[in-house]
């Protein structure tokens, strides 16, 4: 299958031009001619993941996180994002990456099925559809009870795969309206606060955030950037085996970037 017909499908199912500015998302290494028979699932294009691509003989990867952020001033082998593109270039491996626009196309309703949150809305609005349908970042819903805040920590452990999560609130704290933003969600604390949220789920928290946060009557979970994204490679893994039934496909192993010691 050439890969621009791979691209036409995905970028209708999630469009790039859902991504943010700053984002670059898209084909990042490749030749939209280039005939694609295996893909390889992945968060992150780490060495690991170029290496299983290599040995599986994937000629693409799909990732949520962008390799290449910032423009390549060299391409050799003292830089290690270069060593990546040189690697990919070397085993004619294609890249495409989903990032933002996968995060409104996909990842807000993810976790908030992972989560189980009834009636949920999306938290962080960017803009309307043709139907006049908000869309945007993250989700926020109800529980189907109050629990207390240790308890729903517990829960989010579980629906995240973590082995422990920082838990920024009073541990008695009654929860019943819940709001998750992935990634790196401190830009949606506000959003949350003011649709009135009883603690918000997101990852990369920084100590002042939380706190100033907790001030204002809002709990906080950081799960982690990982905890809060890896729902990607399950997803995708399936959507291609649905919708592109003409490749192979294999994954990444879900694996936390952490241990608790």
């Amino acid at each position: 299958m050439k890969l621009k017909d791979i691209m036409r499908i995905l970028e209708e199912d999630f469009p790039k031009g859902l991504a943010a500015e700053w984002d670059n998302v898209g084909l990042l290494v490749g030749d939209t001619m280039a005939e694609i028979r295996k893909v390889l699932v992945s968060l992150d294009v780490t060495d690991d993941a170029v290496d299983a691509a290599v040995r599986c003989g994937a000629d693409l990867i799909l990732t949520h996180h962008p390799l290449l952020f910032r423009p390549l001033k060299t391409v050799n082998e003292q830089d290690f994002i270069a060593r990546r593109v040189r690697k990919l270039i070397k085993h004619d491996i294609n890249y495409y990456a989903m990032h933002t626009n996968f995060d409104i196309a996909a990842m807000a309703d993810l976790n908030a099925a992972d989560l189980h949150l009834k009636n949920p809305e999306v938290l962080e609005v960017v803009g309307r559809d043709d139907d006049g349908r908000e869309y945007g970042y993250g989700r926020i819903g109800q529980l189907d009870a109050e629990t207390r805040l240790s308890a729903f920590a517990e829960k989010v452990k579980e629906a995240m795969r973590l082995p422990a999560v920082r838990v920024y609130g009073d541990a008695d704290l009654s929860v019943l309206t819940v709001a998750v933003s992935s990634g790196s969600g401190k830009g949606s604390v506000q959003d949350a606060i003011s649709k009135g949220a009883d603690v918000l789920i997101t990852g990369d928290l920084d100590y002042h955030t939380a706190i100033d946060a907790n001030a204002r009557g809002l709990a906080l979970i950081d799960a982690g950037h990982y905890g809060t994204e890896f729902a990607f490679i399950p997803y995708m893994e399936n959507y291609v085996r649905e919708k592109l039934p003409e490749l192979e496909v294999e994954s990444m192993t879900i694996r936390q970037p952490y241990e608790v010691w």
